[in-house]
């Protein structure tokens, strides 16, 4: 049902981990799962996130793109996406088209 609902909603980005049923949490009171079991599923969300965040970068390639930069060459897209510029300084507002991915972050170019 997990794996539906983030192909349903168009999710591209998501942080996975197994749950922990620590004393005095609501997951401790529900019926466990092996841990083997809770394993796998993260694993299988984790590989449709990944190949859902190759398809949200590959859809930006050719786009004009605004970005937070952070760090100097290393910043952020209005969509959280990471993004890569040479020479763009931290703390600058940049334009950039995108030219490229690999996976994890965009690649990108001055617009």
């Amino acid at each position: 049902a997990m794996l539906d609902l983030v192909a349903e909603a168009g999710l591209s980005f998501l942080h996975v981990f197994p749950y922990s049923a620590r004393i005095g949490t609501p997951a401790a009171r529900m019926p466990q799962l092996p841990m083997a079991l809770r394993r796998e599923r993260a694993a299988r969300l984790r590989e449709l996130g990944a190949a859902a965040r190759a398809a949200f970068l590959a859809s930006r390639i050719g786009q004009v793109e605004t970005a937070l930069m952070e760090a100097d060459g290393r910043g952020h897209t209005a969509q959280f996406a990471p993004i890569r510029l040479a020479g763009a300084t931290r703390g600058a507002l940049v334009v950039a088209r995108v030219t490229g991915h690999d996976g994890q972050t965009l690649w990108a170019e001055a617009a």
